[in-house]
Parts: structure tokens; sequence; C-alpha cells
């Protein structure tokens, strides 16, 4: 994307392991901050990333983190659009879908809350056909 009036603001890979987490939320906070971002807002953005982030060392890399998470931040004029990127086995994009919010249990509310968060999620095989693609779009207001 960059080239068409973006600019990169971060771009971070990390193992994908849950004690990368803090490093992910301390990068995308200090990144966001600078964005014209509510502070709210760029709470919100952090949790959602760290949500995607999680999403993807247990359900895509499951008991095997020997892969990573390439993270990427563009600014597109009052568009931050988020690029999360892994190399996992190809997901079903069709099986990536919140639970209902009445099923009652610990875990598995991330997908709804980076939804809520964000004003445009798109989850897909990555172009390559190894890994997976979270294209999330926050609109800065």
């Amino acid at each position: 994307m960059e080239g068409r009036g973006a600019s990169r603001i971060l771009s971070l890979r990390v193992p994908a392991r849950a004690d990368q987490l803090r490093r992910v939320r301390e990068e995308v906070r200090a990144a966001v901050d600078g964005c014209g971002c509510s502070a709210q807002a760029a709470g919100d953005i952090v949790l959602a990333v760290d949500e995607a982030c999680q999403n993807i060392i247990r359900h895509a890399y499951g008991d095997a983190c020997e892969g990573s998470i390439a993270i990427e931040i563009e600014r597109v004029g009052d568009e931050l659009v988020f690029s999360l990127v892994d190399s996992a086995p190809p997901l079903d994009p069709r099986s990536v879908k919140p639970r209902d919010l009445d099923d009652l249990r610990p875990g598995g509310l991330g997908t709804h809350l980076i939804r809520t968060v964000m004003d445009e999620t798109d989850f897909a095989r990555h172009p390559s056909g190894a890994g997976n693609l979270l294209r999330m779009v926050k609109r800065i207001t």
C-alpha cells in the first residue's frame, strides 16, 4: 500500500510467542500515539492488535511456536492500516468469526473485540500462498 499517499509508521517482526506481546503493545502504542488518535482510541487499537497477535499464537501456530508475526502500520490519509502476517498453515478465512456473545465462557471474544474496535477487518490467506494476512483499518477522527 505504501506509495499511494501512505507512510509507514511501524514495521516489526517478532517471534510468535506470548512473551513478545508486551513488546508488541509498547511498539504499537508508540507508533499510534503520534497519529492524532485520542488516548482512548490508541488504547483500543493496542488492545485489538494484542488480541490479534494472541489469536495468531494460539490458533494459527498452536503448539508449534516456531514462526513469527510481521506487523506493519501505515497511515493513509485519515486511516491507519494494520497488516499482520504469519507463516502458519493457511486457515480458511470463513472459519475466523466471532463467537456468539450469549456463549459466556472464558476466552474466545478476541475476534469480536477486534471487529468492534476497527472500522474494517479482512482476514485472508497470504497472497504468496504461505501463511495468513489480517488487515485492519482504523479511521482517525
